[in-house]
């Protein structure tokens, strides 16, 4: 393999462009061909002391920076993003796999995070109340917290980063971005035009690198807080190494998200709905529908147009085919796990009634494809149930009525998403108020809030206090301080006299 032909895959430190010459690189793949497209510098301990050391310099400038120059500069970026919106679409599809739609979507929720932090002038915006005694008033303030990080997944390459950067930049934080080394171009092409906005230099850097750079991030006496978006157990491990060095922590881990449909449900609607919650984007987001749980007479009605649904998908090489509705997942190594948890489930007693294994895709060379799968006959206990898949793979659990459907989705550890289908208000009220979850939808397949809205994963889905977006987005990176003030007349109280 000839690496002159792979594009780079630099840090940013002080707004200058580097790729480090490190022992150790990781190579970035083009899901729809195999192809290596980039390497990636595995980066340690002097990388990324040199891009918080360069954070920690920018830092005082950028606090006292008026928020409305800083929204300033997020309004020319976000002009950028709408000018490169196409672009970076395709750098996603290159590098991750998803269709061209589902693509631009991921830029388009991301920029939808940057229109919200141009509102920073009000988003800061404190309390005040006069006279809380007699004479003495009080206000709060919102100020940032310092030198923050973002350690990033691979499954939105725009829309996750953006989930932080932009939010920490508005309230006055520099910003360390450690993107996933499985897609670090689309995160490099998002701080090109960030650079390009006029970010002052070493407001943001970026440092490649795997475990031994993040831990290091984790441990850093000048890091203030750490943002991260990932598996559960990684989010979990994130979560309490950075608390125990003093961090504030946000950590999103996985899903195992489930979506009732009951008997009352308008088929016609729930069954796309399911379709796009459970295979949109290969089934690789912690949104993704991976549950089917049908209740009562809905099986009949429900799961022979499900089935069919998904056999008419199409999966292709969503980097030439603009009619794929289905592209590859991430590596050949978790296809070759999501392959492993199907054939478990099938040993458990599951019934594979759409079987997506071994799918060939014409003029895809080496591409990591697994067609749609549903695994019918899915009971408590099974493997597939408690584990987060995440690729194109649905189970369907049936049960006889809604409270014993509840009572299984609340046994899972996850908590981030639940769904359910119906018409009847009275069973959509009572699954809302007592399904486990953070996020839940009803009469859609993907409840998935907008940026003025938190991302509130529960349970084993989240770990921390603060979810990422909307206001809670605000209060992570900024703290709070309480001032109480009281002025004396020259002639009362403790005051400086002449002699």
């Amino acid at each position: 393999m000839s690496t002159a032909t792979l594009l780079p895959c630099p840090n940013l430190i002080d707004n200058e462009w580097s790729t480090p010459l490190t022992a150790e690189f990781a190579y970035v793949h083009n899901p729809s061909s195999g192809d290596v497209i980039a390497k990636v510098p595995m980066c340690g301990a002097k990388e990324v002391d040199a891009a918080v050391a360069s954070a920690v310099r920018a830092f005082p400038d950028w606090m006292e920076t008026p928020p409305i120059e800083r929204a300033r500069v997020l309004f020319r970026y976000k002009a950028l993003l709408e000018d490169h919106f196409e672009d970076l679409a395709r750098s996603i599809t290159t590098e991750h796999g998803k269709t061209m739609t589902e693509a631009r979507g991921d830029v388009r929720r991301g920029i939808e995070v940057v229109e919200y932090a141009c509102g920073a002038p009000e988003l800061l915006k404190g309390e005040s109340l006069e006279n809380i005694a007699r004479g003495i008033d009080c206000h709060t303030i919102r100020q940032p917290v310092g030198v923050c990080v973002g350690i990033c997944p691979y499954n939105f390459p725009a829309l996750v980063p953006m989930w932080m950067y932009p939010m920490a930049l508005a309230c006055g934080n520099t910003f360390i971005f450690k993107p996933s080394e499985k897609v670090p171009l689309t995160g490099i092409y998002l701080i090109e035009l960030l650079v390009e906005a006029g970010l002052p230099k070493g407001v943001l850097n970026i440092v490649h690198g795997g475990k031994e750079a993040v831990d290091r991030l984790l441990k850093h006496p000048d890091v203030n807080a750490v943002s991260f978006v990932g598996a559960s157990k990684t989010a979990k491990y994130i979560f309490e190494t950075g608390t125990s060095h003093g961090k504030r922590v946000q950590a999103a881990g996985g899903a195992k998200n489930f979506v009732f449909v009951l008997p009352d449900a308008d088929f016609d609607k729930a069954v796309p709905g399911m379709i796009d919650g459970a295979f949109g984007c290969a089934g690789q987001r912690c949104m993704a529908a991976s549950t089917a749980v049908v209740v009562g007479g809905a099986q009949d009605a429900f799961i022979p147009p499900l089935e069919a649904a998904t056999r008419e998908i199409k999966v292709g090489p969503t980097d030439r085919d603009q009619d794929a509705g289905m592209g590859a997942v991430i590596t050949r190594e978790h296809l070759e796990r999501i392959e492993g948890l199907i054939g478990v489930a099938e040993k458990e007693g599951a019934r594979i009634s759409v079987d997506g294994r071994g799918t060939k895709v014409e003029n895809a060379g080496s591409g990591f494809y697994l067609g749609p799968t549903i695994i019918d006959e899915v009971e408590d206990g099974m493997r597939i149930v408690g584990e987060e898949t995440f690729g194109p793979v649905l189970n369907v659990m049936r049960f006889a009525d809604l409270e014993s459907a509840l009572e299984s989705a609340n046994r899972q550890a996850y908590g981030n998403g639940a769904c359910i289908f119906t018409s009847s208000g009275k069973a959509a009220r009572e699954f809302s108020h007592g399904v486990k979850a953070g996020m839940v939808g009803v009469n859609v397949g993907v409840p998935a809030p907008l940026a003025y809205f938190p991302f509130s994963g529960w349970g084993y889905s989240f770990f921390g206090d603060l979810h990422v977006q909307g206001k809670e987005g605000v209060y992570f990176y900024t703290r709070q301080k309480v001032v109480t003030s009281r002025w004396f007349r020259p002639d009362e109280g403790e005051i400086w006299h002449k002699d």
